[in-house]
């Protein structure tokens, strides 16, 4: 299949499983009704909850959250590809009581064809005063994932990642067509740096870039940017959505684009080694 239909589903998700799964399903059934074959979902879809306490209360493992086992229900039952952008769930790792933020590829029989967790962990202090800790709740990843799927790999990055250049490059290098940056991206910096991070990692990458997103005042008290996008291989903004409220994005992606662009521009080829400079001296 040269063209594939897809869909990007941009959610306000509540603050627990039970009421983020009702609130995503109507988007997803209208994604599958409008012909989408794979379909992606922001970060943090099985819900959004800043405060720690409040957050371990509702934490399950992956097989146990509710909203991820809807889900795959939900996916077998329309027969379609779903991306889980992430779900905040247990990590797993002994020692260690901090969630992982985990991106799930379902396929169209409810099976999880490939998971990835977050790298790239988001830890800032805003020109706004606001300020991130996430590596105090979550868990960092300790590898890249470029998934299987009918059209080609999907390579796997969560939000943050898309400022790290080198990780979409590895993507790329091994395999992918197409790369998911879910995301719950704040609003300062979503309307600085959005649009131009995810056409630049178009660019250097010949890959489609799959953007769903978190948008609007959540309960929390959080505030997203939206603007789910869908990026060219040659970095054009094939689909968007110019608001803050949830709402479906449909867009066909042409992947013999995804050639194109890199014969006209063969960079993934041209690596060459070099020397790192020496720091200068304070």
């Amino acid at each position: 299949m040269a063209t594939l239909p897809i869909a990007l589903i941009q959610t306000r998700t509540p603050a627990g499983p039970g009421a983020a799964f009702a609130h995503v399903e109507p988007l997803i059934r209208e994604a599958a009704a409008g012909g989408a074959r794979l379909i992606l979902t922001p970060e943090a879809t099985n819900f959004v909850i800043q405060d720690r306490a409040a957050r371990d209360a509702v934490l399950e493992t992956q097989d146990r959250d509710e909203a991820v086992r809807k889900l795959r229900d939900l996916a077998r039952e329309l027969g379609v590809w779903l991306l889980i952008g992430s779900a905040i769930v247990r990590s797993g790792h002994d020692g260690d009581d901090r969630a992982a933020n985990r991106s799930m590829l379902i396929d169209d029989a409810g099976g999880v064809v490939a998971t990835y967790d977050k790298l790239h962990v988001y830890d800032v202090d805003l020109p706004t005063g606001e300020r991130w800790r996430e590596s105090a709740s979550i868990r960092p990843g300790d590898g890249a994932v470029v998934a299987g799927t009918p059209w080609g790999g999907l390579g796997l990055t969560i939000c943050y990642d898309i400022r790290f250049p080198q990780l979409h490059r590895a993507l790329a290098k091994a395999g992918a067509v197409m790369i998911a940056v879910p995301a719950a991206f704040t609003v300062p910096t979503g309307e600085a740096h959005w649009e131009t991070l995810l056409r630049a990692r178009a660019i250097e990458t010949g890959c489609y870039v799959l953007a769903p997103a978190q948008a609007g005042e959540h309960e929390d008290g959080r505030r997203t940017w939206g603007h789910s996008m869908v990026v060219a291989p040659w970095g054009e903004v094939v689909a968007k959505l110019d608001h803050d409220a949830p709402g479906v994005l449909f867009a066909d992606l042409d992947l013999e684009a995804v050639t194109r662009a890199r014969n006209a521009v063969p960079q993934l080829t041209h690596d060459r080694e070099f020397a790192a400079p020496a720091p200068l001296a304070s």
